[in-house]
């Protein structure tokens, strides 16, 4: 059983994001432990830091010994802890920039050790960038492909457990952080129209080598 919260945004927050986290990367008894130990939000972003360091060294002793199955899944897992330590932690903007800056390098870093291994693309918009993942299935392409769409408070960071259903599948997977998430959020505003910035997207994945342009679907995370 989870220890009383003191602060009500804190036990609002166990409550209504302990499945979302969990499906998403959180070894749920992390959150358990984390959570408990966490009394007040202002330690939030900082106490799932913490717990991301853990998984964020694991990866990298991993990697020095050439491990790197290994070493891609706790840097996968680090990234996702930072994600959600930033995750609505809007009270103090540079802690929590910080540990986002925190989850898109160990994602970065864990895309060549993935089975199968992704890349970062880099889509030109509106004076800004749209960055995405590309991982493409085991064997030959072209490889019909699925654009996953965070929803309004996510990040392409939350989707490698969804990915995987796809990869299996053999559909080749681009993760994105549209406008107003992820690391677009800071250079670019929400916008309703998503034809527009969904065009450049999909205008970019057809370009891409291995891709059937012709089988190409969207998926909103919020699905």
């Amino acid at each position: 059983m989870l220890a009383p919260m003191a602060d009500g945004r804190v036990s609002a927050a166990v409550t209504h994001w302990a499945p979302r986290f969990v499906a998403n990367g959180i070894d749920y008894n992390d959150f358990v432990r984390v959570t408990s130990a966490i009394s007040s939000w202002d330690s939030w972003c900082e106490q799932w830091c913490v717990a991301g360091a853990v998984h964020e060294k694991l990866g990298r002793d991993a990697l020095a010994t050439g491990r790197r199955r290994s070493a891609g899944a706790h840097l996968s897992q680090a990234a996702v802890y930072y994600h959600f330590a930033k995750f609505m932690f809007v009270d103090d903007i540079d802690q929590m920039r910080a540990a986002h800056l925190m989850a898109v390098r160990c994602a970065g870093d864990a895309l060549p050790l993935l089975d199968p291994p992704g890349e970062r693309v880099e889509i030109p918009f509106d004076g800004a960038t749209i960055a995405a993942v590309l991982r493409r299935p085991d064997g030959p392409g072209p490889h019909p492909a699925v654009v996953l769409i965070p929803g309004l408070d996510s990040a392409k960071e939350e989707f490698r457990s969804t990915e995987d259903l796809f990869l299996s599948r053999g559909i080749a997977t681009l993760s994105v952080d549209g406008p107003g998430q992820g690391e677009a959020e800071y250079d670019l505003a929400i916008r309703p129209d998503w034809e527009v910035p969904g065009t450049a997207i999909v205008d970019t994945l057809k370009g891409l080598p291995g891709i059937d342009q012709g089988r190409m679907i969207g998926r909103n995370n919020a699905e």
